[in-house]
């Protein structure tokens, strides 16, 4: 194997030639860097976090390929992924994952001792979220405190402590990766009940789609309730009418279960994450 294909194979191992899973991360964490300054963010700070996301979520796909090794070649939309396929050996994933953590702790080194020590339960959560489809009914909720990390260290990074605010926020984070992951679950879930793995899809069952529905409407409430505390205006809730409107159209999808269209579900929250930091931003940007 020449070194472009070896770089080729990382690629995919690091899954950056499916972004979405890095947006899904990174829209959460962009909203606690602007709520947390009202819109004026340290340049050099988002900088750090928009890069250290990309590192976080790369080292992340390794560490769930790694752990899933067994398991990912009796998936279909899993089995030709480059642990899976033999293409990586277990050595060298293990040597990637620890090299892309290692690079995502030295970019916040210059931040404050706060952000350090949760940027530690941050790993922690990213590294065993794998092994909670072994035996957590609801992985998902997990996952979603997992992506949502980046908020409480976005405010400690830039005002120094964590406010409650900041923890709805990843409250409402948590409720909006069930939403998005279940309609992923939905696409494996003959294969994930064949392997004898834990996902929401299958806990959820025939009230699958209701759930969906109901983790929206949950994540849209506690982000009313973040709007009224943070005094902010009408764009912001403009911003969480769209959402509402993208999560309509994504029920549209999901009712008759679908792969395809769950799985067009799934990719199209990214709307969603970028409506709600749309709404945010104009809000901060008509105050000056």
């Amino acid at each position: 194997m020449t070194l472009l294909d070896r770089l080729n194979v990382y690629e995919k191992l690091m899954r950056l030639d499916k972004p979405i899973g890095i947006l899904l991360l990174l829209w959460p964490t962009l909203w606690g860097l602007w709520l947390s300054t009202a819109g004026q963010p340290n340049w050099v700070i988002v900088w750090i976090f928009v890069l250290g996301t990309v590192l976080m979520r790369s080292a992340g796909c390794v560490i769930n390929d790694y752990v899933d090794r067994d398991i990912d070649p009796h998936v279909a939309r899993t089995q030709n992924r480059p642990l899976a396929a033999g293409l990586v050996s277990k050595e060298e994933a293990l040597a990637l994952a620890a090299t892309l953590a290692l690079l995502a702790f030295l970019m916040i080194l210059p931040l404050n001792r706060l952000t350090l020590m949760l940027s530690v339960v941050a790993l922690v959560l990213a590294a065993t979220y794998p092994f909670t489809k072994r035996f957590f009914a609801l992985p998902q909720a997990y996952l979603g405190v997992a992506f949502g990390f980046g908020i409480p260290m976005a405010y400690a990074a830039q005002i120094g402590f964590v406010p409650p605010i900041a923890w709805m926020l990843l409250g409402a984070n948590v409720f909006w990766a069930i939403a998005y992951d279940t309609q992923y679950a939905m696409v494996d879930r003959e294969d994930d009940m064949k392997i004898g793995i834990k996902t929401s899809a299958l806990t959820f069952g025939k009230y699958d789609v209701a759930a969906v529905m109901a983790c929206y409407g949950i994540m849209l409430a506690i982000l009313a309730w973040v709007g009224v505390a943070a005094r902010l205006r009408w764009p912001y809730y403009l911003g969480l009418v769209l959402a509402a409107g993208l999560m309509a159209y994504h029920f549209s999808l999901i009712r008759n279960r679908d792969r395809e269209r769950c799985f067009k579900a799934f990719l199209h929250n990214n709307w969603v994450g970028a409506a709600i930091f749309a709404g945010i931003a104009l809000d901060f940007l008509l105050r000056r």
